[in-house]
């Protein structure tokens, strides 16, 4: 498991590029045949990913948890992005197809991951955050998605966001999970930008064409910076910075939050021209 420590917002105001990519971005993620996890200072969040093809994978604990097995004080959400795989929950199998979603409630002691047609694999994408309270595991799917469109063509925003883990969904401790599609034609998300100062938030890119390219800002109001992030790439967004990306082309994000609400809407909005 990789440990990361991202940088304070005042520390964050001299940072060249390479400084802020190290801290801020994940890209060793969904290399075949591997589990890879990394745990964030931020909010304690898990970050990782599972490529089975060959066979199966299981999400063990590792020392930097000190517990006896993953979930033993943590819940996990997953999102597939590839073929038709399965996880297994201690015992019982759910056939993850594209774009389906899955949480993993508190004191779940056996999870594992398989592809259906290693030809064509299951991609999962995880990320998890700490739980006092059990919820149970329960499956999402993209027709059971609560699904808003927001934002118009003229302004190059119209999206999609489907919601999967949240409290008028499946219900979790803390964390709250969903993705955002733009539509054709449309690149900014959440412009005028936002920040979430009750929790922090991870994104992930994907469903992008391998020269295509986001532009992921961040920082606070006054002292913006920006991350280009290519396809299957996330960023760790800490509670002090705002929310916003544009990219070269449509694109698809997962985004993945946790912190002291799960309040969707709560958000701080910044003024275009505060924006520095």
């Amino acid at each position: 498991m990789e440990l990361r420590y991202v940088a304070d917002p005042v520390r964050f105001q001299r940072m060249t590029t390479a400084e802020i990519r190290e801290s801020f971005l994940i890209k060793n993620l969904f290399s075949p045949d591997e589990i890879y996890l990394l745990y964030s200072d931020v909010d304690r969040a898990i970050v990782g990913s599972a490529v089975p093809v060959k066979g199966k994978l299981s999400l063990k604990a590792s020392k930097e948890l000190a517990v006896e097995y993953f979930c033993e004080r943590r819940e996990v959400g997953v999102l597939n992005l590839g073929g038709t795989g399965e996880i297994i929950v201690d015992n019982k199998t759910f056939v993850m197809e594209n774009r389906d979603g899955l949480y993993i409630g508190k004191g779940s002691k056996e999870v594992s991951f398989t592809s259906q047609n290693p030809a064509q694999p299951a991609v999962f994408y995880i990320i998890s955050f700490p739980a006092h309270q059990v919820y149970p595991t329960k499956q999402a799917r993209l027709a059971d998605a609560e699904a808003t469109t927001l934002g118009m063509p003229e302004a190059a925003n119209k999206r999609t966001i489907y919601k999967y883990i949240h409290p008028s969904g499946i219900q979790s401790c803390q964390l709250v999970l969903g993705f955002t599609v733009l539509a054709p034609g449309s690149v900014w998300n959440t412009m005028p930008p936002h920040t979430h100062e009750r929790r922090m938030e991870v994104y992930l890119y994907f469903d992008m064409a391998p020269d295509a390219r986001v532009f992921h800002l961040m920082g606070t109001a006054h002292e913006t910076r920006h991350i280009v992030i290519a396809n299957r790439q996330a960023v760790i967004s800490p509670s002090w910075s705002i929310h916003s990306g544009v990219g070269t082309g449509a694109y698809t994000f997962c985004w993945g939050m946790g912190g002291e609400n799960q309040t969707f809407e709560d958000m701080d909005g910044i003024s275009i021209g505060d924006i520095k």
